[in-house]
């Protein structure tokens, strides 16, 4: 596209992945790949016994709007990678193995009113798994037009 790689085109989190992708050394990234090879056939395997995994999509509720990103600007690919871990444990197994998962809001949190997500993965290629779970839980248990409490009432 003709756009550099810095700061006037990319979030300080992107920016910093960027930079220590271009350190990285072509063997260490044969590494990685075998690695995440491992990881994602010891997962396939679970499916074997199992149609379904149920996780909480976070570790805790939502954190305040604008923490998250916070300090990016001196964090390193690593750092950003383990902030990113860190907090949200229970999704980027599924996201390099290439697993279909969903996260749906299907409670909220006693003391904020937050919507709580629950991740639902299947097995590869099981989207349509996914799909009528998600359908099923939205008849039971409808979240379409659920505000949490601290819903302004203004529509973006």
């Amino acid at each position: 596209m003709g756009r550099s790689a810095d700061g006037s085109t990319l979030e300080p989190q992107t920016l910093a992945v960027y930079r220590t992708g271009q350190s990285i050394a072509g063997l260490e990234i044969i590494r990685a790949l075998d690695l995440r090879n491992t990881v994602t056939r010891s997962v396939v395997a679970f499916f074997a016994d199992y149609d379904v995994l149920l996780t909480p999509t976070l570790p805790d509720t939502a954190p305040v709007i604008g923490s998250y990103a916070a300090g990016a600007n001196s964090l390193t690919g690593h750092e950003w990678t383990d902030r990113v871990f860190s907090s949200s444990p229970f999704t980027p197994v599924f996201n390099a193995a290439g697993l279909p998962a969903m996260s749906l809001p299907l409670f909220n949190a006693v003391d904020s009113g937050l919507p709580v997500g629950m991740q639902f993965v299947a097995d590869a290629g099981r989207e349509d798994l996914l799909f009528r779970l998600a359908g099923q839980l939205e008849k039971l248990t409808p979240w379409h037009g659920r505000r949490p409490a601290v819903w302004s009432g203004k529509e973006d």
